[in-house]
């Protein structure tokens, strides 16, 4: 009884996170006119949300307290995550990056939804008590997350070496589904 109510809950979670995502009246990175911020600070003209675009490059500080900036990573896949300790769906795929992490060469971003957190010590505790050892960036106001037009939790963004989507998750992934998209790009 207790797990139906459970999966229930978490379907319930899931589609509305779908439908929000899908009816959702918000610009997704479309095309524009003028130059973007994003031109203007030097990235790719193809910069964008959409498969095949370069990610919007963004620096954010580490749970460690250091810089990280995403085009840092170019040259390696790059896996980021927008997640949140009180996600389910987030909860229950970190041991799959983790596992990810340890056995393919790819970088894990895990960006957490920190001003959705009730303190970000509760997020130091996760880290530690899930054994997590890739970064963990803090968006303490939801600057990257916005950009990255997260609406759904956990949302994933698959990089090539060359920081450009291959693939795109809106939902949780488990580790055969990461390393099926990961050897796509090779």
């Amino acid at each position: 009884m207790k797990k139906a109510l459970f999966f229930t809950i978490i379907g319930a979670m899931l589609a509305w996170a779908v439908y929000d995502f899908t009816f959702s009246g918000s610009n997704s990175g479309g095309q524009q006119n003028e130059a973007s911020p994003a031109e203007t600070a030097g990235e790719a003209a193809d910069t964008g949300l959409a498969v095949g675009n370069t990610a919007p490059d963004f620096t954010l500080q580490t749970l460690d307290g250091e810089q990280a900036k995403l085009s840092d990573f170019r040259g390696k896949p790059v896996f980021v995550n927008f997640w949140a300790t009180w996600c389910p769906p987030c909860r229950a795929e970190m041991p799959d990056m983790q596992e990810l992490y340890d056995n393919m060469d790819i970088e894990i971003l895990a960006v957490n939804l920190t001003n959705t957190e009730k303190s970000e010590e509760d997020v130091s505790s996760f880290v530690e008590d899930m054994g997590l050892t890739f970064p963990v960036l803090m968006d303490p106001n939801g600057d990257v997350s916005s950009e990255y037009n997260v609406k759904a939790y956990p949302t994933s963004y698959l990089l090539d070496a060359d920081g450009k989507i291959t693939y795109i998750a809106y939902g949780a992934m488990n580790y055969n589904q990461m390393v099926q998209e990961f050897e796509k790009m090779k």
